[in-house]
């Protein structure tokens, strides 16, 4: 059961603002129009920021899984192009607190849908609490969405060094957002390095920029993801560029890939 490997990638910015939830939301949907399974799983606690942007509710979440009231399929909430949702907000906290046998009907919760994706997008919540540690040490990507800001830069720089020497964590990869050129794209990501390479031992991969566009907040006004209102803004073509770019990361070949045992190690990071 679960014996192919699971593309998991934590989605995070180290703050607020820095539209975080629109990419994953619309990385999600670009894949997902690729023909990968995709299931997106909102961890923003009590945000729930995606099922805003996606115009889509809820009525029961994770928590609910884990009081053993319904199985992870009952809360699936189908999105655009058929992805997958798991609405995690209020559950999310206590994720952090889970006793053992909570743990075990997570990572078996988890283990029933894992024949059926090919992806597993995290939206993480906003700063660096003990939930979004734990998320993004278990995924096997980790996208750092940051602007062009002095604030975003820091809290980026904040959050690798971080992950890198309290969690052992090396690779980062990087994703410009809200910019106004694809050099400021470039130049964002040069400056992170510049800091980074000089006081951190970690690789950080630039993964491309997503323009500020008008098209995006007309979308989220709407209800909908850009790539799908409007497929040929700027935004929604840098979403599709990306989402080809994440899918020609190299897939975890090891057991340590199946989603099982990202589930493990969300839950044993979290009690360590």
């Amino acid at each position: 059961m679960g014996m192919h490997s699971v593309q998991v990638i934590a989605v995070t910015g180290g703050k607020g603002g820095v539209g975080k939830s629109n990419v994953s939301a619309n990385l999600a949907v670009a894949l997902a129009d690729m023909g990968r399974r995709v299931v997106l799983l909102d961890a923003d606690l009590g945000l729930a920021n995606i099922d805003i942007l996606l115009g889509i509710s809820a009525n029961r979440n994770l928590s609910d899984v884990l009081k053993g009231d319904c199985s992870l399929n009952d809360i699936l909430v189908k999105g655009p192009s058929g992805i997958r949702i798991v609405p995690a907000s209020s559950g999310t906290q206590k994720m952090v607190h889970l006793n053992t046998l909570e743990q075990a009907g997570l990572i078996n919760a988890f283990s029933t849908i894992s024949d059926d994706i090919d992806v597993l997008i995290i939206d993480t919540a906003a700063g660096i609490s003990e939930s979004v540690i734990s998320f993004v040490h278990a995924a096997q990507e980790t996208m750092l969405v940051v602007c062009n800001e002095p604030t975003s830069i820091t809290d980026a720089y904040a959050m690798i060094k971080l992950l890198n020497q309290e969690h052992g964590m090396h690779r980062f990869h990087i994703l410009a957002n809200m910019i106004r050129s694809q050099q400021e794209g470039r130049e964002l990501y040069t400056k992170l390095t510049k800091v980074t390479d000089r006081f951190l031992d970690v690789a950080l991969q630039f993964c491309g920029a997503v323009p500020y566009d008008d098209y995006l907040r007309k979308a989220v006004q709407r209800q909908k993801p850009v790539v799908s209102a409007y497929p040929r803004s700027k935004a929604a073509i840098s979403f599709k560029a990306l989402a080809n770019k994440v899918d020609a990361w190299p897939l975890p070949s090891t057991p340590r890939g199946h989603l099982e045992f990202f589930v493990d190690r969300l839950v044993h990071s979290a009690v360590s």
